[in-house]
């Protein structure tokens, strides 16, 4: 390992780290205010964007064709602007997710406050316009940007602003969905990939902040307003693991079709800019007058699918539409997230097959609803790989908190599926997408910088009772500092790294993959 000069703040942080904590406990707070405040206005903004659009289509039942022409002539002019703001700030297409994760590891750069700006108008736009995009991704890249943006105006370091990032994700989420935990479990178990107790207690004061606020304004009503849902019986816990393995599937062709549709829309020549966008706005104009459920994110869509509106053949058309549509509004680039939609399809899903079990498996009809909401779940898990943030998600979503086992349950089966077809996190894809066209550009600059990098040794790690000068480090890196329950230790080469020890390693952000490696590497007896 080669010796460098310990960079002054990050020296007086591991030095000083109660007060380090102290003080992102009060930054925590004040992130999740800020992150609150602007996801409150940004959900409030989509919402009255989304009655604004269904009052128009009901008008233009009633109208004659020229109000029509002049509609499209506005859904024309919404793409260019979305058009010019993606050109603008490249940052704010698409979900927002993989950049604040690329961000998280020092891989990426974002200007926060352009990202705030041209996000917040650019996911009201799209999404009440009425592409098949969600409200959560474009809230967690808000709430970490603004997290950046305190670290920035208050001259952090690098290390804390990580922190802070994943803080305003956190709240983000929070906010987003009336779902504190499911945004400090995503957050750490997605994003940071670290459960330590310095980014935990950040991202649980921001999450809780931001959702206090949301609740404050919004209400305490769930996002899916499930009313006397029955506790599912043991029974018919084959039900679900059947269940489990067929959202498993449809998860896994949800990632395959998605990263095609980015391939097929980034190697056509036919539409580019504003070009890409006009379509699925376009294809949401018609679908406006024939089938206008599936248009914007889909939350009243859940709710009906629950109420049982829908025959067996509208809902498999639902499905169907929803899917592609869904895929069209994401590969064109426009802001707007895919997690909002994941969940309606996971519901369209659980519709199809309660209806299929009801009628020929001899499934209960009193459980149709309970189906919908593990289904939901269990896609998620199968397309981000996420099973305890999609247990959690969903039960705070629904309220359904007697659910527990089941959700887990269904999720795991589903977890296993993906597992076994070695299918990757979708997040994780579209971020190794987001590296590899940004190679060779200025905004990939930053993965040539240095950034403290925090690791856990964990239980049967090659590092364990090793001493330092003993292991192969990487080149180009220094250990800086170890904690070990309260203890802090400045390493020399003869110091033992133990089970348990968080390690604070300063390093180029071309190494941390190594890094980790080294240290999640295990060697059992």
């Amino acid at each position: 390992m080669q010796l460098q000069k310990r960079p002054t703040k990050i020296y007086h942080v591991l030095t000083h780290w109660q007060n380090f904590r102290l003080r992102l406990f009060g930054e925590g707070i004040v992130i999740g205010v800020v992150a609150g405040l602007t996801i409150i206005l940004f959900r409030y903004s989509i919402e009255q964007a989304e009655l604004l659009r269904t009052a128009i289509f009901i008008h233009l039942h009633a109208e004659a064709w020229p109000f029509t022409v002049l509609w499209f002539l506005c859904l024309l002019g919404i793409s260019y602007i979305l058009g010019l703001i993606v050109r603008i700030e490249p940052m704010s297409a698409g979900s927002g997710i993989p950049q604040v994760r690329g961000t998280i590891l020092g891989l990426m750069k974002m200007n926060w406050l352009r990202i705030v700006l041209s996000k917040f108008l650019g996911g009201v736009l799209a999404i009440g316009a009425g592409l098949s995009l969600g409200r959560e991704g474009p809230s967690i890249q808000l709430g970490a940007t603004l997290g950046q943006g305190l670290s920035r105006l208050a001259g952090r370091t690098r290390m804390e602003e990580r922190y802070l990032l994943t803080s305003g994700a956190s709240a983000g989420l929070a906010a987003a969905f009336n779902a504190p935990l499911a945004g400090v479990i995503f957050s750490l178990e997605e994003l940071h990939k670290n459960f330590s107790p310095v980014v935990l207690i950040p991202a649980v004061t921001a999450a809780l902040t931001a959702d206090a606020m949301t609740q404050y304004f919004f209400g305490h009503i769930p996002i899916f307003n499930f009313t006397g849902l029955p506790v599912f019986p043991l029974r018919y816990y084959g039900v679900l693991i059947v269940l489990g393995v067929v959202t498993g599937i449809l998860g896994i062709a949800f990632n395959r079709v998605l990263i095609k549709t980015l391939d097929i829309f980034e190697k056509q020549n036919l539409l580019s800019g504003m070009g890409k966008i006009a379509l699925p706005l376009l294809i949401a104009g018609i679908a406006g007058f024939f089938l206008p459920e599936i248009l914007g994110g889909g939350n009243g869509l859940v709710g009906a699918i629950a109420a049982n509106h829908f025959g067996l053949k509208l809902l498999a058309i639902l499905l169907m539409a929803k899917f592609l549509f869904t895929m069209i509004s994401y590969g064109s680039g426009a802001p707007g997230g895919i997690f909002l939609p994941m969940l309606v399809i996971g519901a369209l899903t659980g519709g199809v097959f309660n209806s299929v079990a009801t009628q020929f498996g001899g499934l209960d009809p009193h459980y149709g609803t309970n189906i919908i909401v593990f289904s939901m779940a269990a896609y998620f898990t199968a397309v981000v790989k996420a099973p305890i943030t999609g247990s959690i998600l969903i039960m705070e979503m629904t309220g359904s908190f007697e659910h527990m086992l089941s959700l887990i349950f269904v999720s795991m089966a589903s977890y296993l599926v993906a597992e076994i077809t070695k299918s990757k996190p979708i997040y994780e894809q579209l971020l190794e997408r987001s590296l590899e066209k940004s190679r060779g550009l200025p905004g990939h600059k930053a993965a040539e910088k240095q950034m403290v990098v925090e690791l856990v040794v964990c239980l049967g790690s090659k590092l364990n009772n090793q001493q330092v000068k003993r292991i192969d480090w990487p080149v180009h890196c220094l250990l800086v500092n170890i904690k070990r329950g309260d203890m802090e230790i400045v390493p020399d080469g003869n110091t033992r790294i133990m089970t348990g020890d968080y390690l604070y390693v300063l390093a180029s952000t071309y190494q941390v993959d190594k890094i980790r490696a080294l240290a999640e590497e295990c060697v059992f007896p």
